[in-house]
């Protein structure tokens, strides 16, 4: 039984106190997405099988960034051969465009590819994530690359006076891509020595997994260092979506697609890739 005098204070939080808690925890949330973490959805089939269309990733915004003085805690290192990146692509033809592909040399390598194997600084790498060409699909300038720098303007000609009027984002972005492909051909011989181009320094060359079907660096060059943003971490969550599903830009499209998953979540997630780490 409480004495009469004794009568316990009840502590209660006030609105302004909730308030400052929830500024606080808002506060910590932006600066973990904004400048630690960062979401990024796979959005074509250029790194399969490590990666898949629809797979969505958490990315490292830290560790491959310049270091930092005021976060002294912060685990920094420079980018190595083999990591998979994400990055803003250059010259870009879509205004932040953001792409992943896998990091193949860093500056001062020596890389030529014979059949679509990597030969890196002299020797032949086994890679068991790449998906290479068929033998009766190989295309000199982008399996023999860079020996064939008068195909790779060719393909890049023929890509532009194939395309006519563009009227939509995914023709205005082939365009560009071609143009680059014509620019990126100009540009090339000051970087090859003998048969291999040699990455310069500050710069990254960056290929699809999927090496028949990706616009990479033998299309369009060399990955400035501080256009890297990160690396992925893991996939949090996977859901079955067309190779195609990129292409369509429009808001119907989007809306349409945001209803499928909602009515698909649970018998079109690809259960088995939850927290799926990628190497």
């Amino acid at each position: 039984m409480k004495d009469a005098g004794a009568v316990k204070e009840e502590v209660s939080e006030t609105p302004l106190e909730a308030a400052a808690s929830l500024c606080v925890m808002l506060a910590v949330y932006l600066f973990v997405i904004g400048f630690m973490f960062q979401n990024f959805e796979i959005p074509s089939p250029s790194m399969q099988n490590t990666l898949l269309v629809g797979d969505h990733l958490l990315v490292d915004r830290t560790t491959l960034a310049p270091a930092s003085k005021w976060a002294p805690f912060v685990h920094y290192r420079p980018v190595q051969r083999g990591d998979i990146i994400v990055f803003m692509k250059p010259h870009t033809e879509v205004p932040d465009m953001k792409l992943v592909k896998r990091a193949i040399g860093i500056p001062g390598d020596r890389i030529h590819l014979r059949k679509g194997v990597v030969y890196l600084n002299g020797v032949a790498q086994t890679e068991p994530y790449a998906i290479q060409p068929a033998e009766n699909d190989l295309i000199p300038f982008r399996d023999d690359f860079p020996s064939d720098v008068a195909g790779l303007k060719q393909s890049g000609s023929d890509r532009l006076a194939e395309g006519g009027e563009c009227r939509d984002q995914a023709c205005v972005e082939s365009e560009g891509i071609a143009n680059r492909m014509v620019d990126w051909a100009d540009e090339l011989p000051k970087y090859i020595q003998g048969d291999d181009l040699v990455v310069p320094p500050g710069m990254v060359f960056a290929m699809g997994d999927n090496r028949a079907n990706s616009l990479d660096g033998r299309f369009w060059g060399f990955v400035p260092q501080q256009n890297i943003l990160g690396r992925p971490l893991f996939v949090y969550w996977s859901f079955k979506t067309p190779d195609e599903q990129g292409d369509k830009t429009t808001t119907g499209d989007k809306l349409r697609f945001l209803l499928h998953e909602t009515l698909h979540f649970f018998d079109e997630t690809r259960w088995n890739r939850t927290f799926h780490v990628t190497r």
